[in-house]
């Protein structure tokens, strides 16, 4: 029974991405700015999570040194502030189906980056490290496809869709075809931040083990950073304004359920079922992303993603292999189980 709630989590989980993936295009195609969007949803993160840290961690948290917090401030800069204002720049040159997709690269930059940081090693005259290569290998020849080859488009969701967007898509196919590789460039510069990010914390957080007010303090870092960012770019009042409307609820979801809710799921899937088994669900993610987006957006489906998902499904099933053999990035994702504030 404790086996299926896991599974059931985990795709609650990537749901809830899936779902932040097209509320966030979404906004952006209703003319949100991408940096005022980031502002509003880091401010909704950390006023949800401050009475959460208050009255659990607040008695019990140890001081903070003056280091430690300047160690947090550039964390929160480089893997929060700067990921997700360039997660929005290439969301608006691409679509939500590409976000979800790009995100299977988050596990490859995050290994080379924790190889090339001593956390993880790789002996490629072993099984696991023969798995890892292949595993790598399709993660990028899935992003490859993704970014350069879009095929033949798939018609049979084209004329169901809830919101108004196919003839919105018709008219910009040029400028995407333009666009889409400028878009995937950021996109993986944002996973590449991201990575980073998850990393980096890992030394960070042995300096101050409250996680829970460590993930508000870097929220409410990031709220300040991209309010500057914000306001250097935007300075029209009227871009501010929210309303009773998708930006308003695009804002909320993202704050309140991506950076709050799914912060105690994915921690409790990795103390019950380790990281390499959250990491092996993010398939669920993209397959989710493309059909909902072709619903609701009325994104078209292409045969490129197709295949994208068929190397993702290789590097799942490769990855699972290797699970057992993963004590490192067990370590890893039980000092930093995070992934939710991005």
């Amino acid at each position: 029974m404790k086996g299926q709630k896991a599974y059931a989590v985990v795709f609650v989980i990537q749901a809830i991405y899936a779902a932040m993936f097209l509320l966030s295009k979404a906004a952006f195609d209703h003319g949100m700015n991408n940096f005022i969007f980031v502002f509003y949803r880091q401010a909704i993160a950390t006023l949800f999570l401050i009475p959460f840290a208050l009255f659990f961690e607040w008695k019990t948290a140890p001081p903070l040194p003056f280091v430690t917090f300047c160690k947090i401030f550039l964390l929160s800069f480089c893997g929060i502030t700067l990921s997700l204002d360039v997660y929005g720049i290439g969301l608006m040159y691409t679509s939500a189906t590409l976000a979800a997709a790009t995100t299977n690269c988050l596990p490859v930059i995050t290994f080379f980056l924790a190889l090339l940081l001593g956390i993880e090693s790789l002996k490629v005259k072993t099984a696991a490290g023969i798995a890892k290569l292949i595993g790598i290998g399709a993660c990028l020849v899935g992003a490859a496809t993704l970014a350069f080859y879009k095929g033949p488009h798939l018609e049979f969701l084209s004329h169901y869709h809830i919101l108004n967007y196919h003839k919105t898509q018709q008219h910009q196919g040029h400028a995407q075809s333009h666009t889409w590789i400028r878009g995937c460039f950021f996109m993986l510069l944002s996973n590449t931040f991201w990575g980073m990010w998850l990393v980096l914390q890992a030394f960070v957080i042995k300096g101050y083990p409250s996680k829970l007010l460590f993930t508000t303090l870097q929220c409410f870092l990031s709220s300040i950073q991209s309010f500057v960012i914000a306001l250097a770019v935007e300075r029209n009042i009227d871009e501010w304004k929210l309303g009773w409307n998708l930006r308003l609820l695009s804002v909320v979801y993202c704050g309140v359920m991506v950076t709050g809710v799914t912060y105690y799921l994915q921690t409790w899937v990795i103390e019950k079922k380790g990281p390499v088994f959250l990491a092996m669900s993010t398939p669920l993610n993209l397959i989710i992303t493309i059909f909902a987006s072709a619903i609701i957006l009325g994104e078209i489906i292409t045969l490129g993603r197709r295949v994208g998902i068929g190397c993702r499904t290789v590097q799942c099933a490769v990855g699972k292999k290797q699970g057992a053999n993963a004590q490192s990035l067990t370590r890893l994702g039980a000092n930093i189980g995070l992934v939710g504030v991005s």
